[in-house]
């Protein structure tokens, strides 16, 4: 079987097999390093924030909690806006910025973001 490329020449199949797997290779690479950042987002997460968030909770301000419905109340529903304030901290929160890498509060706020779609189970 021979395929058609774009040009009018004739593409062997193993050629367009080449093709094929080359083309879903960054979509299978993304969602293993997506996984990683959430290991690491929740491993970051238990060593600095759980002590007044365990569970998604908020033992300072019981109503500002990182359950989906709060988060979402409180326009606190986006990787942007958690890093931001893990960044520069609010309220009663400190700020992260300057003691944790860029990278691992963005995978803090993608932890938070996982978790709360999940209901903190």
């Amino acid at each position: 079987m021979f395929s058609v490329n774009f040009s009018g020449e004739i593409m062997k199949p193993y050629t367009l097999r080449i093709l094929s797997l080359s083309l879903c290779l960054p979509f299978l690479v993304s969602t293993v390093s997506i996984a990683a950042d959430i290991e690491n987002g929740e491993r970051i997460f238990s060593a600095n924030c759980s002590a007044c968030h365990a569970g998604g909770n908020n033992v300072i301000i019981p109503e500002k909690t990182l359950k989906k419905d709060a988060l979402e109340a409180n326009g606190m529903n986006s990787v942007d806006k958690i890093t931001y304030q893990v960044t520069n901290g609010k309220n009663a929160m400190p700020a992260f910025g300057g003691r944790l890498d860029d990278s691992d509060i963005e995978d803090v706020a993608n932890y938070v973001l996982s978790q709360s779609e999940k209901g903190w189970d």
